[in-house]
């Protein structure tokens, strides 16, 4: 297992990476206009500025990239496992590795947590500051928790 810095050449796979585990993982908690909105949320455009911005991560299994970590500031952001490398410590190993880096410069670490990911950060200790609600198409709904937590 290792973490590297994606570069611009990696764009591809960080997409690939984030859409591919949104419409695995997302439609089991969220209706199709919230998980279309989410998926969207998630561009090329925005991915491209965090990858020029050295804010962007891959981890690896063996040479096989499994995982994304995007760390802005001291947030955690597009945090994503392949379904079929969930549950191996990919995840665990991205949050570990994202709260170091914000630690080293940061006494709060914030995150988005969608409803899939609420109580593995919980389990870590983040505790939510608000609850937000975006209406999507179809009249859909997308909610989540900002949550913080202290270093």
């Amino acid at each position: 297992m290792k973490i590297e810095k994606a570069s611009i050449k990696d764009t591809k796979l960080v997409k690939h990476i984030t859409q591919a585990t949104i419409r695995a993982v997302y439609p089991h908690y969220y209706p199709e206009g919230a998980v279309d909105f989410f998926s969207a949320h998630h561009s090329d455009e925005r991915i491209i500025s965090d990858i020029e911005q050295g804010r962007v991560y891959l981890i690896f299994h063996g040479e096989i990239a499994v995982g994304t970590v995007t760390v802005a500031y001291n947030e955690i952001n597009r945090l994503f496992v392949l379904q079929e490398y969930q549950g191996q410590g990919f995840g665990r190993a991205l949050m570990d590795f994202a709260e170091k880096e914000i630690a080293c410069r940061y006494d709060e670490i914030k995150l988005d947590a969608s409803l899939p990911a609420k109580a593995i950060y919980k389990k870590r200790g983040y505790e939510e500051i608000s609850y937000n609600i975006i209406k999507t198409d179809n009249g859909d709904y997308l909610c989540y928790d900002e949550m913080v937590r202290k270093i």
